[in-house]
């Protein structure tokens, strides 16, 4: 640091600053020091930064898949929304959702020197009794169901599946069927049971569950299947990569979509427009379930204090041309 501040003609202090992205420095003095920097190879000590500060400036994270559209597009968030604050991220994946793995998890973290943590827990874990995270870190969990111990983001995934039954009951199909997600994931359950509830108040009858496993191939069999069920007029898919091999199989069997069964996913990826016919569904906002995230660990860290409950993530309908009325009859 004395080097380049000799070269650049300032202070230590003035170097200091500048390495540490503080605002109150004069630009032409920020670009003499940059300068100095790039010409000396001169690097900022992040450990050193680290100890002086009492913060490493870097959050981590903890998931159990990347196979899934939902959980990368939170992560993608996640880490978008860090950097804006200044933060890097450590990654963690888990092998298996057991508690000795969620233990040893939290201490390669603490190793690694992150200042707190995000999970991503799709699986039902934190609702199990025998499962628990470390009490002495500051901790933020995405899509989960232990609003009651910890602080909690997630999608509104109750409210979304209401509107997607609704949509669908109200072009008059007498019922929805439904394409699940597996059934150890938490927000699979919530979408489930958010169905089922919506055909029970309306007084309508409950097809039989069929079950994927968010892929689109898993949505492809059980298309083949519903394309079968000649009373099957509307499907509600628990996301759209699965809503894509509905539509495959239904187009090969030659089930016609909109004109024969109606079909509405859940995320509103981007592709989902291009799809064909395009599809409606359910639209997530990844971007603020991310957003929220960092700000709750942030907050955590500059309170030192806990925050327990859930924040839900609105949803909303994003109607195109994969759902119409029921074929007349």
């Amino acid at each position: 640091m004395a080097d380049v501040a000799r070269l650049a003609g300032v202070s230590s202090q003035t170097v200091s600053r500048v390495s540490n992205g503080h605002p109150g420095v004069v630009e032409t003095t920020r670009q003499q020091v940059l300068a100095a920097m790039k010409e000396l190879g001169y690097r900022p000590n992040s450990a050193a930064r680290a100890l002086k500060r009492g913060e490493f400036r870097t959050i981590g994270i903890i998931l159990f898949t990347l196979s899934t559209t939902g959980n990368v597009r939170t992560l993608e968030a996640i880490a978008t929304s860090a950097a804006q604050e200044g933060y890097a991220i450590t990654l963690l994946p888990v092998a298996a959702p057991t508690q000795d793995e969620v233990r040893g998890a939290f201490t390669r973290l603490g190793e690694l020197a992150v200042d707190a943590v995000i999970a991503i827990m799709e699986v039902h874990l934190l609702d199990a009794a025998t499962v628990s995270l470390p009490p002495d870190v500051q901790v933020v969990v995405a899509d989960s169901n232990a609003g009651e111990r910890y602080s909690v983001v997630d999608t509104d995934q109750a409210g979304g599946t209401r509107e997607a039954v609704r949509h669908l009951l109200d072009l008059g199909h007498r019922t929805v069927w439904h394409l699940a997600g597996p059934d150890e994931s938490f927000a699979a359950q919530r979408r489930t049971d958010a169905w089922l509830a919506t055909l029970r108040e309306a007084g309508r009858e409950v097809p039989p569950l069929v079950r994927g496993d968010w892929s689109a191939e898993s949505g492809y069999r059980a298309g083949l299947a519903l394309a079968n069920e000649p009373d099957c007029t509307a499907v509600f898919a628990a996301n759209d990569q699965m809503a894509l091999g509905l539509l495959r199989a239904l187009h090969e069997r030659g089930r016609d979509v909109p004109g024969e069964v109606s079909v509405v996913g859940f995320d509103d990826i981007p592709e989902a427009a291009t799809f064909m016919p395009p599809l409606t569904t359910i639209h997530q906002d990844f971007s603020q379930v991310g957003r929220l995230c960092v700000q709750g660990v942030l907050r955590q860290m500059r309170t030192d204090s806990p925050e327990i409950g859930t924040t839900l993530v609105p949803t909303w309908l994003v109607p195109r041309q994969s759902t119409a009325p029921p074929p007349a009859g």
